[in-house]
Order: structure tokens, then sequence, then C-alpha cells
């Protein structure tokens, strides 16, 4: 029993932690789409500058759940054979 408490602890901690993450990443996500500027400063810590057209594109993305060029589904393309 003394061993058994720490690791139930632990696992408990961790399953917590995952999904109090997984919260907090989706909500800055939430943000992230509809604040411009926050998506600007992300792009800027990860080297890149946006222009206005840019980033229309990249909010658009993110309301879609598409990754870069990737066709969105439903919109007339269709799989080469």
């Amino acid at each position: 029993m003394n061993i058994a408490l720490p690791i139930i602890a632990l696992v408990v901690g961790l399953i917590g932690g995952f999904f109090i993450g997984v919260y907090y990443l989706r909500r800055q996500m939430t943000t992230m789409q509809n604040d411009p500027e926050m998506l600007q400063k992300v792009a800027k810590q990860m080297g890149y500058n946006l222009n206005g057209k840019q980033m229309q594109r990249a909010q658009q993305m993110m309301k879609n759940g598409n990754p870069p060029g990737r066709p969105a589904a439903g919109k007339g393309h269709s799989r080469k054979k």
C-alpha cells in the first residue's frame, strides 16, 4: 500500500494534466483565430512575417481546421486514381 498510493497519484496527475493542457491549448487556438494581432505575434516568433493576404488565409485555415496544402473536403476536389 505504501508504493501503490504514489503510483496512483502520479497516474491521476498525468491524466488530469493532459486534459487541462488540451483544454488550455484549444482555448488559446480559438482566441488566436479571432485575434489577428496574436496570430501575427506567433508567426513572428516562428520567423515568418505575414502580409494581409497571408494572414487572412492563415485565419481561414484555422477556422476550417485544414492544414496547409490540403484541399478542403467537399469543395469539388477529387482524388486522382
